[in-house]
């Protein structure tokens, strides 16, 4: 009989080091309180044995506060020589923004790739494209302004999560505040993320309550738009007059929560 699936643990690689002052032990205890429930998702330590990087899945966020979000990140710093240690963490929607906050600290960006594989997978290449803009932030175009993940805990429903972003790159200057949806079927086996554009703040918050009309979609890159249409003329199914199907409009919501407060996160 085939035995459970149980994740592994994270491997903080602290035995035999101390940290380097009380508050950074008070901290790392509180950072890591949790622990047990942690299911790690990407790990990478240096040849050296100075730097952890870890990107972990927080299972116990569901009893947080609500809107909590379930990614956590840790970079760990270790004195080989006195034998002493330092961390930073940080709290993330979605896990393309936590592998950028590890990328930038200098985890190897392939070591920072998903390597538990037992969780939900992209739906489409849209969610793929998108989530790597997430991850490279190139330009550092996106600043995270508000986020809440709405996970009801139920096979009934699936997990939604809203990142609310703003773009400074200037094709965005139109509509430069971006809201990022990510939608995780009921049965967690995969996900869609969709980008709305809104020319302020407030209009993305009214569309996240009111949710009367689809999410006002993104416009595509300058000179994206040939090549796209190129792409869906050679694989899409085509419908009875000729033209390609549409794709399926993001689904709303079980319920429409307040605007998602304000959550930066930070090192400790």
């Amino acid at each position: 009989m085939p035995h459970a699936y149980e994740p592994p643990t994270p491997d903080y690689r602290i035995d035999g080091f101390e940290a380097a002052t009380d508050q950074i032990e008070d901290d790392f205890s509180s950072a890591t309180l949790s622990g047990d429930l942690f299911v790690p998702v990407a790990e990478h330590h240096s040849a050296d044995g100075r730097d952890s990087y870890l990107l972990l899945y927080d299972r116990a966020a569901i009893w947080d506060i609500p809107g909590t979000a379930e990614y956590v990140t840790l970079h760990i710093t270790r004195d080989v020589e006195q034998r002493t240690f330092d961390f930073a963490s940080e709290r993330h929607p979605v896990a393309p923004l936590a592998q950028n906050w590890l990328i930038r600290r200098g985890c190897p960006q392939k070591a920072a790739e998903v390597s538990n594989h037992h969780g939900p997978r992209p739906a489409d290449p849209l969610t793929a494209r998108l989530e790597n803009l997430l991850r490279t932030n190139p330009g550092n175009r996106y600043e995270v302004l508000d986020h809440y993940t709405d996970n009801p805990c139920s096979f009934d429903f699936g997990v939604e999560v809203r990142t609310l972003v703003h773009d400074s790159h200037p094709d965005s200057a139109r509509t430069p505040y971006r809201l990022f949806l990510e939608e995780t079927t009921k049965d967690l086996r995969s996900y869609t993320v969709r980008e709305g554009a809104f020319t302020s703040a407030e209009e993305a918050d009214t569309w996240v309550m009111e949710r009367d009309s689809p999410l006002p979609q993104a416009p595509a890159p300058p000179g994206a738009v040939d090549r796209r249409a190129e792409a869906a003329r050679a694989r899409s199914t085509r419908s009875g007059n000729g033209l390609a199907v549409a794709p399926a409009p993001v689904s709303p919501p079980r319920s429409a929560e307040p605007a998602p407060k304000r959550s930066r996160g930070g090192t400790r």
